[in-house]
């Protein structure tokens, strides 16, 4: 027996001092008490081997104090065991410092018995025929056993609770412990009561201290794991089957069953529903991840399937699972935000940079085909928007839309360029220019009691050039759309080589334009002006380009370009200063001499024109009324206060305001009676361009007389015969102009003209 149970007692130290080992390895947070519990197990195993196996009274004393300090110690180290395997912490610091040190002077006590013999003694017993020395306790012995069960309970209820308040699939971790405990108290117990000389109650311990280094390092509550798994997979949105390896359904979730449309939880017909919905896919293969449209349109859904193979430890099939995810919701967010971002918000037509995107890669796709961009614009919009308010403007561009989408088939691209602005593409077989007229020419919008005839032009580009960018394509269509801007009767233009050439040629001279100032090759020419003796006492400069390579360029050639592109502020500007120059220069010879000058009427957007001209006066210091300033009656046509100002301004300054073109217009009358007009320019074309002469010549008589009596000097320009100027004369005209006097000639020339024809005049 004694032989048996030292036997059984090396083995469990044996097994304690590796799991200790272990535990201490471990990374784990239990890892560090856990080793510590088993490591303290060792000393009372190992007490109670020496005393079964000592045969003197001094090896089993030295194996009593060993036993009763070393469960002191036990104790301790379950109890930090406990805290941190069942997650608590002491009540509080007091109890934390107090239960260690009544364990540690239990000890002491123990201890002092060694001098006051007063806790127990030996008596020795023969058992299997060999001296046992059996211990004789007395009172602080009890003590001491008293101590240690106190403690030993405390640690019992500890896990009882956490039993009794942990959800059920985890309790399993701690009753077991628990149970173990309580089988080592009671085996105490009956080994103290029964008086029993060998004590195998540490077989016990050496067991319960195996259970928990197990349960702490290698337990999975595996049942729980099933409950979770199955938990999680049942509420997972997508649609889950698992199959055995007959590939026979054996499981499906809730999204599962309503997805396939599963009865009463038929699984067996799950594989065969399946196969039904998605009819291209075999579901016998191996592994695969694909994706699914089912129906079209709006109605369509969208899903992904996954199947995956399922193997065991040793890589044995066991069976596979299926998930099919419904992502229709996330494809048509998706869809919505890539159409928001592509489309127009008014028109559902393509936005700009969608639509050019488009047109380049149709344009690439189809390099058989021949193209036509088409820029088509709302004539007046503005006014649209005035008259009838925004929210009809919106109808009318959403009718626009909606005429496009009808007459242009799916083959075209179309989108909206900018706010009444329209662009499409077109094949040229497909495109009908005859019905696009007819259609646009007759084109009215309905919206409650509002109807009105919308004017919708459009520019076309056949497309010639298949590389170049389709904004560019826009522009030139667009170029031509400019052509019949103020003309109502067409409604469609094409683009020609014309065009393409005056590209061409706005492009050229206005990148020479500042080297043709710096250079001088862009010159004043004077016109001279005469008085009724036929005397020159002035001359209008008027703009001239001498280029050195294509020669003499009239002012049509380059002046309208100017005009467009802003670049007649820099050219007024510099026939200012050139003719100051002269008059700088006359001062002596051609003290007499006035010299007139033009101002356009984008001078006053982009400049204060008073303040420019007074400075290249004071500069070249010239008397004011020798330059005098020549404006048209469209110079007047807006902000009429403030250029009434300017002149004003002018006048007071000392500048003679000349009115160019009288009578041309619609409105010189209402006009010539606020503004501080000196000069009136009355234009021969008048006469010209009239079938009635008479009463051509009567109108040009009496606004000459209008003149008179307002006190304002007439002078007619584009005088060409002698008959034109006895005729004017003789109605009193002061000032002529024209080729019958002289044509536009350079300074030289004209201080030559002057010197020849007029010698009383110099000074």
């Amino acid at each position: 027996m004694r032989n048996i149970v030292s036997i059984v007692y090396i083995a469990i130290i044996i097994a304690l001092g590796i799991c200790a080992f272990v535990s201490y390895k471990s990374k784990k947070a239990i890892g560090k008490p856990l080793g510590l519990l088993l490591i303290s197990l060792i000393p009372p195993v190992f007490a109670n081997l020496l005393i079964n196996v000592c045969t003197t009274e001094s090896f089993a004393l030295v194996g009593c104090y060993m036993y009763y300090l070393g469960m002191n110690f036990v104790m301790y180290a379950m109890l930090k065991y406990t805290f941190t395997y069942c997650n608590i912490t002491w009540p509080n610091r007091f109890v934390q410092i107090v239960v260690p040190t009544i364990l540690f002077l239990d000890g002491l006590q123990v201890l002092s018995n060694t001098i006051f013999h007063h806790a127990f003694t030996t008596e020795v017993i023969m058992v299997d025929g060999y001296p046992y020395y059996n211990l004789v306790p007395f009172l602080p012995q009890n003590i001491h056993r008293m101590v240690d069960f106190m403690v030993f309970v405390a640690i019992e209820l500890i896990f009882f609770y956490k039993t009794v308040t942990t959800v059920r699939i985890y309790a399993e971790k701690y009753s077991v412990i628990l149970l173990t405990m309580i089988v080592c108290g009671l085996w105490e117990c009956f080994y103290i009561v029964s008086g029993t000389p060998i004590n195998v109650s540490m077989i016990g311990f050496g067991v319960y201290g195996l259970m928990v280094f197990y349960f702490s390092l290698y337990y999975r509550p595996l049942r729980l794991l099933d409950q979770m798994l199955a938990n999680i997979a049942s509420d997972m949105p997508e649609a889950l089957y698992f199959f055995d390896p007959n590939g026979q359904c054996i499981w499906a979730n809730d999204p599962g069953i309503k997805f396939a449309g599963l009865e009463n939880n038929d699984f067996s017909s799950a594989l065969k529903k399946l196969e039904t919905k998605f009819n291209d896919i075999d579901f016998d293969s191996s592994d695969f991840s694909c994706k699914k449209v089912l129906g079209k349109g709006e109605n369509a859904e969208y899903y992904v399937l996954n199947k995956q193979f399922v193997t065991n430890s040793n890589n044995k099939y066991v069976g596979s699972f299926l998930s099919v995810r419904d992502e229709t919701k996330e494809q048509k967010d998706v869809q919505e935000q890539i159409y928001n971002a592509t489309h127009d918000s008014l028109t559902d037509l393509y936005v700009r940079e969608y639509l050019l995107s488009e047109i380049r890669k149709t344009i690439d796709d189809n390099p058989d085909k021949d193209y036509l961009v088409i820029y088509s614009d709302v004539q007046e919009f503005k006014m649209i928007n005035d008259v009838y308010g925004t929210e009809f403007g919106d109808y009318v561009l959403k009718e626009i839309a909606k005429k496009i989408m009808r007459d242009f088939n799916d083959d075209c691209v179309y989108g909206r360029l900018s706010g009444d602005v329209f662009g499409i593409l077109s094949t040229v077989d497909d495109f009908d220019p005859e019905y696009l007229d007819g259609e646009l020419k007759n084109f009215f919008v309905h919206n409650g009691n509002v109807e009105e005839k919308i004017n919708v032009q459009a520019g076309i580009y056949k497309i010639d050039d298949r590389d170049i960018d389709p904004s560019v394509m826009f522009d030139r269509a667009h170029l031509a759309l400019n052509t019949i801007k103020n003309d109502y009767n067409r409604n469609i233009v094409y683009y020609d080589d014309e065009m393409r050439d005056a590209i061409l040629w706005n492009q050229t001279i206005t990148a020479q334009f500042e080297e043709a100032i710096r250079t001088r090759q862009i010159r004043p020419y004077l016109q001279p002006i005469v008085d009724k003796m036929g005397n020159v006492v002035g001359a209008e400069a008027l703009v001239r380009w001498i280029h050195p390579e294509l020669g003499f360029l009239s002012p049509a050639k380059f002046v309208p370009v100017f005009e467009n592109n802003g670049l007649i502020c820099e050219l007024d500007k510099y026939m200012w200063r050139s003719s100051c120059e002269i008059l700088a220069k006359w001062q002596k010879e051609f003290k007499n001499l006035f010299i007139s000058v033009n101002i356009s009427p984008k001078d006053f957007y982009f400049m204060d024109v008073a303040q420019e001209i007074e400075s290249i006066i004071k500069e070249y210091d010239i008397e004011p009324g020798r330059l005098r300033i020549e404006i048209t009656e469209t110079v007047m046509m807006s902000d009429i206060d403030n250029r009434m100002k300017i002149l004003n301004d002018l006048k007071e300054y000392g500048f003679i305001v000349e009115m160019d073109d009288f009578g041309s217009g619609y409105s010189s009358l209402n006009l010539l009676k606020d503004m501080p007009v000196d000069v009136l320019k009355i234009d021969m074309a008048f006469l010209r361009g009239s079938k009635e002469t008479d009463r051509a010549e009567t109108i040009i008589h009496n606004i000459i007389n209008l003149s008179d009596d307002l006190g304002i000097i007439s002078l007619t320009e584009g005088v060409e015969t002698v008959q034109q100027y006895d005729m004017l004369n003789k109605m009193g005209c002061k000032l002529f102009q024209g080729f019958h006097f002289s044509k536009p000639i350079p300074v030289e020339e004209f201080e030559t003209l002057y010197l020849d024809n007029a010698p009383s005049a110099i000074n």
